[in-house]
């Protein structure tokens, strides 16, 4: 399922950058709050809500680098809340596991291609609450080509982006 959703997201993040308005129809903006904003979408199994975020830094920049996004999903269907996903813009080393931090406290990230996500999702609730009580975040992880890449977060409006999720889904 983790994949499923991060290529859908993956997806829907590169259609609003490439389409704009007219993906408008599948996918609402909530709203925007400094630096993340809300959306919901409807895919085959039902609605999806998110909060997405870009970084502010990726350092160093990794060869081939493309946009990333971080989210916190929301699938009604699925009984899923708070899922957290990187689409990090460049590919991690194969079998590698990143790193994310926030608040002093750190999680391990399952990755694959540019994907990642928390390698104990039961940690979904705790990882989203971390990121509203902070003020920045950042994941570490191994290029391809073996070097360690750094990518750090506003946390900044994610609060009121979460409550936006909350309320539409």
């Amino acid at each position: 399922m983790r994949m499923k959703s991060g290529l859908f997201l993956g997806t829907v993040a590169l259609s609003l950058a490439l389409a704009g308005p007219a993906i408008a129809q599948s996918v609402q903006v909530l709203g925007d709050y400094r630096d993340w904003s809300a959306y919901t979408a409807s895919e085959s199994s039902g609605r999806l809500c998110f909060a997405m975020s870009q970084p502010t830094s990726t350092e160093p920049v990794p060869d081939g680098f493309e946009e990333a996004y971080m989210y916190l999903s929301t699938r009604v269907a699925d009984g899923v809340r708070n899922e957290f996903n990187l689409i990090a813009g460049y590919e991690f080393a194969p079998d590698s596991v990143a790193q994310l931090e926030v608040g002093g406290q750190v999680y391990d990230l399952f990755t694959q291609a540019d994907g990642a996500w928390l390698q104990d999702a039961t940690l979904g609730e705790n990882l989203a609450g971390s990121m509203r009580a902070g003020t920045v975040l950042t994941v570490s992880g191994t290029s391809a080509r073996g070097i360690r890449v750094v990518q750090t977060f506003s946390l900044s409006g994610v609060t009121a982006a979460s409550r936006a999720v909350d309320q539409a889904c």
